[in-house]
């Protein structure tokens, strides 16, 4: 849209702007004289370099500033790549803003992104106040009042359309329940981003400056009414698809606890019985309150809430947690939990349930060394048993099966040096090349360590 808004130009705008034109700060422009077409070529020209370069060159740049273990050299030098982003996008003649955006782009991409999260955090509130407080000091009461009927329709016809294209696009990507209406009340606003173009298009003469203060008031009053969207979500439409007593989030234990498990189900509610039963009381949170509800029925307790929440973790003990075990459904809901974790306290450790053996390589990815594949020990305790129903003996049967797991956890290591998430398994041809070279040779020291086990006995 941006490369595009300079070939829209209106002469007799343009013309307007000339005679009007006052070089009050005597700045460098790179797209001063050039035409429609050039312009947009050079706005092309530095979103691209921006993207490119950023995603390039972030990742060394942060590493060698984290080698320096100064973590306000870290936030300086977001800062600096932030404002010469912005810089480079005022030279091309675009909005500072829109180059603080593409900054977010580059550096929400970079592998220290979460380490960046954490450091603005404190800071994330009081700019989003700020900003919406910009917003609110941006609404010329006088041109609303002038015009109160034509613009509050105009913010309602555009919440009602852009509601009904996101209500279609739901449908057509199969988003069920009261999903699909979250996800067309909650985007139906005019973005922040609206302030941009807006802003943009009265730069380059594409619309007259009075149009653009009606616009601006109806992106402002849109983005002012979406709580409201949000309260008529949870009020009326959620009631609509929730059967039973919707249940609030429990208060979590004050103190927090030195062990949390996410996850009550079949595997977390095990290793919850299993700690308890040595000693230990651990902050178990689960996301079902029928499941919930079915569990106290049977004495076990648990808090209800969503444990992939930083702020529910928080109120937990989190930081203050020495052992963390995720035992929640859903493989991306767990790798995720795991690589936050991993980023945010790195010196916690982490428990992590496997759906599968492909998912172990996720999740060794993501940074957790502690991974439990759900059916791998029950497939050992089943091969056991078939070595003993074929004449081995128990010691026998126990000692082959040993060998075999460390054998197995030695190759999962060395195979996961060689995983790409971003590729398919069975388009991994480094990663393929290395299990066949093992396999021969994992078969051969297999056998020759059972015989050995064997001759022992």
């Amino acid at each position: 849209m941006l490369a595009l808004v300079p070939l829209l130009a209106l002469p007799e705008l343009i013309e307007a702007m000339s005679h009007g034109e006052v070089d009050d700060h005597g700045g460098i422009s790179l797209v001063a004289g050039l035409v429609g077409w050039q312009v947009a070529l050079v706005t092309l020209g530095a979103i691209a370099a921006v993207i490119v370069v950023g995603s390039y060159l972030t990742g060394p740049i942060f590493w060698f500033i984290a080698a320096a273990n100064l973590r306000e050299m870290f936030v300086a030098t977001a800062l600096m790549i932030v404002i010469g982003i912005a810089l480079l996008m005022s030279l091309g003649g675009l909005s500072p803003a829109l180059g603080t955006f593409l900054a977010g782009v580059v550096l929400a991409h970079s592998e220290y992104r979460h380490e960046l999260e954490s450091d603005i955090d404190p800071f994330k509130g009081l700019l989003l106040g700020l900003f919406f407080m910009t917003v609110g000091a941006g609404i010329n009461f006088g041109l609303l009042s002038a015009n109160l009927a034509s613009i509050v329709g105009l913010t309602l016809g555009l919440i009602a359309l852009k509601a009904s294209v996101l209500y279609v696009l739901a449908i057509v990507f199969k988003v069920q329940g009261a999903d699909r209406w979250l996800f067309a009340l909650g985007l139906a606003q005019a973005g922040e981003f609206g302030f941009v173009l807006l802003s943009f298009t009265v730069a380059n003469g594409v619309i007259p400056t009075a149009l653009a203060d009606q616009l601006l008031l109806i992106v402002a009053l849109s983005m002012l009414l979406t709580p409201a969207l949000f309260i008529l979500f949870d009020r009326v439409i959620v009631p609509r698809f929730v059967v039973g007593e919707i249940r609030e989030v429990d208060a979590m234990p004050e103190g927090g606890s030195k062990i949390i498990i996410a996850g009550h189900g079949r595997v977390g509610g095990l290793v919850s019985r299993v700690l308890n039963g040595a000693g230990y009381a651990p902050t178990v949170i689960d996301f079902s309150s029928a499941q919930l509800e079915f569990l106290e029925r049977f004495g076990a307790h648990a808090y209800y809430g969503d444990a992939t929440r930083p702020d529910l973790l928080h109120a937990a003990g989190i930081a203050d947690a020495k052992l963390f075990v995720i035992a929640i459904d859903g493989k991306d809901q767990i790798t995720e939990l795991a690589r936050y974790l991993h980023h945010q306290y790195p010196d916690l450790k982490v428990v992590a349930r496997a759906v599968d053996w492909t998912h172990v390589y996720d999740l060794w990815n993501a940074g957790c060394r502690d991974i439990i594949r759900e059916n791998y020990d029950s497939a050992l305790r089943m091969g056991r048993s078939s070595l003993e129903h074929l004449g081995a003996d128990r010691t026998q049967a126990d000692a082959t099966v040993t060998v075999f797991d460390e054998m197995d956890r030695k190759g999962m290591i060395e195979i996961a040096s060689h995983y790409d998430p971003a590729v398919s398994m069975a388009e991994n041809e480094a990663l393929i090349a290395k299990f066949n070279e093992m396999r021969v040779g994992w078969e051969i020291d297999l056998k020759v360590k059972m015989e050995a086990v064997l001759a022992a006995e």
